[in-house]
């Protein structure tokens, strides 16, 4: 029986326009913590990211921070990270925080947070890893992502035999549980997610 025991989230530097980004954020990183799953991260302590990795860490969850060092001042490094790993440049990110997470949740971001996204999508069309993906939807933010993915497959771009699969939700509370279900033999420590 596989758990999920760590999860990469990507998100942005800054907190968006909307105050939903930002309490989906700390609703998310209750969820994470409260279901033992280690938050793997882009390292930094503003935006979204901060918001998201300081819940982790107030409600006694563990937190991976994954920061270029060029970086660390510019998205204020959280040094309270349980496991803080400075790295050479971006490919360097990418990849540690890929090595180290078991699923992918995408929260409304910048360019670099659909660059990870996208990267991460790319990598599993080219059959380069089968974990599974989620795009939170807050405010139909991803939708023209989406959108963008069904034109492509319609003008032959996106051939049937390497689609990308991942799951997408607007519901923050169920996002463990589609990631699971995404992964054969998968158990949700908490059956009762939908209650958070």
């Amino acid at each position: 029986m596989k758990t999920l025991k760590s999860i990469c989230v990507y998100c942005g530097s800054n907190a968006g326009s909307q105050p939903l980004f930002e309490q989906a954020s700390i609703q998310l990183g209750k969820l994470l913590a409260s279901e033992g799953i280690r938050l793997v991260y882009g390292g930094g302590s503003i935006g979204l990211m901060g918001a998201l990795a300081k819940t982790v860490l107030e409600n006694g969850g563990e937190v991976t921070g994954v920061i270029p060092g060029f970086l660390k001042e510019r998205e204020v490094m959280l040094e309270q990270a349980h496991e803080l790993i400075v790295v050479q440049d971006m490919h360097e990110r990418k990849r540690t925080m890929f090595e180290k997470a078991d699923a992918f949740i995408a929260l409304p971001g910048g360019i670099g947070t659909l660059e990870e996204l996208v990267e991460m999508l790319t990598w599993a069309q080219l059959g380069r890893h089968d974990k599974p993906m989620l795009l939170l939807n807050l405010a139909q933010f991803w939708t023209p992502l989406v959108e963008l993915l069904d034109h492509m497959r319609g003008l032959g771009f996106i051939r049937p035999d390497s689609d990308i699969t991942y799951e997408i939700t607007d519901d923050v509370s169920q996002s463990i549980n589609l990631l699971c279900k995404a992964i054969e033999g998968c158990k949700v420590e908490n059956p009762n997610l939908k209650d958070m």
